[in-house]
């Protein structure tokens, strides 16, 4: 819960994750009077010691900008900017495109980062072969892996990160703070997509395995894994006391992703896209009719949809917190979730509790049922933080 509602938004939960303190929602870097509150990520800064951001998400997204930022309205991107052009955080690691704007200073910030020594790239390939330093990896929209069966990203962008935090820390003798988020996660929850869910969950994953193999090799290592809220209320069991989780494999694209085919088949087909080439699409993207069985009401529905959607009147797109989507590409993953026993009770984030799990140094201090606060007190006290 955040400072002044029981369902906290991320610059609320953030914020206590990298700082300590409640605030309000859409608060960053501040209690809820104002005042300045102190990041891990700067603590270590301060202290020293390198640190180091690795996200899916935009690198000024409410998560990474609690670790760095101090702004009253997480929607102020040029409050936000300005603050980790600031930040003197050694690695950078997230989606750049914001970052070609053009900064105050003239050029754009990429620039700018330039300019304060970063080595700047526009993808994990080009970043291969810093090795020490700074870098700003601020990867361009077509370096962005898509498709839903996504490969391993995030645990590429994690293990570079390791290895020049790593490699700064040993030449200062100091230990090091990296923050790692899976942060479509978050929007997959929010579009109600269980597949894309799953596919987020599985490239988080590979990035907590290559966190805790550099913790194997490397003695002194703490390793804490949480989130800052759960979003979507995900139910797993509709009822009858079984699941069909199997049926989700069937799903080659995500909501959006379906979308963006049905866009390309009404450019092809000048908006008159048939029934019959909506079907080949369904049953090439969901396994409808082929992998996964529809019953006569479920194939109605669709068809329904279908014609609402392919007549003269405007299309309604179906919104979440961060996409507008094909009305038929919301009913398929609908329908395909109805398939697999998989439940939602929102569109949102919710109060529920989620976990907290740390491996390595330190990590008996995390016991028992805790506040998202006390998660930075904890990780600081296990660095030697003297208060």
């Amino acid at each position: 819960y955040s400072a002044n509602n029981r369902v906290t938004d991320s610059a609320a939960a953030g914020t206590a994750l990298a700082c300590g303190s409640k605030t309000n929602n859409g608060t960053l870097g501040l209690d809820p009077r104002g005042g300045r509150l102190q990041s891990l990520i700067e603590w270590a800064v301060a202290e020293g010691m390198p640190a180091g951001i690795a996200v899916k998400c935009h690198l000024q997204h409410a998560t990474p900008a609690a670790f760095y930022a101090h702004v009253p309205d997480r929607g102020d991107e040029k409050a936000i900017t300005r603050d980790l052009l600031a930040s003197n955080i050694d690695v950078l690691i997230g989606a750049g495109r914001r970052l070609e704007k053009e900064s105050p200073e003239g050029g754009s910030y990429r620039d700018a980062f330039g300019r304060r020594g970063y080595a700047v790239a526009g993808s994990l390939e080009e970043a291969e072969p810093v090795r020490a330093g700074r870098l700003l990896c601020a990867v361009t929209d077509e370096n962005i892996p898509k498709t839903i069966r996504r490969e391993d990203y995030l645990r590429c962008a994690t293990q570079k990160a390791l290895e020049i935090l790593s490699h700064n820390a040993d030449s200062v003798g100091r230990g090091f703070v990296l923050m790692v988020e899976g942060s479509l996660i978050d929007g997959a929850s929010h579009g109600n997509d269980a597949e894309k869910i799953l596919a987020e969950m599985r490239d988080f994953e590979r990035a907590v395995a290559a966190a805790m193999d550099f913790a194997d090799r490397t003695p002194g290592t703490l390793v804490v894994v949480t989130a800052d809220h759960e979003t979507g209320g995900i139910v797993l069991g509709k009822g009858p006391y079984t699941l069909n989780l199997q049926a989700l494999k069937s799903q080659k694209v995500s909501e959006s992703g379906y979308t963006q085919i049905i866009n390309g088949l009404r450019k092809k087909y000048k908006n008159q896209v048939s029934w019959e080439v909506i079907k080949q699409s369904l049953k090439d993207n969901f396994g409808f009719w082929d992998s996964i069985q529809l019953n006569e009401k479920q194939e109605a529905q669709l068809k329904k949809v279908y014609d609402k959607s392919f007549g003269e009147q405007n299309v309604d797109l179906q919104k979440s917190e961060y996409q507008q989507d094909e009305p038929l590409a919301s009913e398929a993953k609908k329908i395909l979730d109805d398939i697999a026993f998989v439940g939602w009770t929102s569109g949102g984030h919710s109060g529920g509790y989620v976990p907290v799990f740390a491996i390595g140094a330190g990590a008996e201090l995390f016991q028992g049922r805790i506040d998202n606060t006390e998660i930075p007190v904890k990780i600081a006290e296990a660095a030697g933080y003297p208060n």
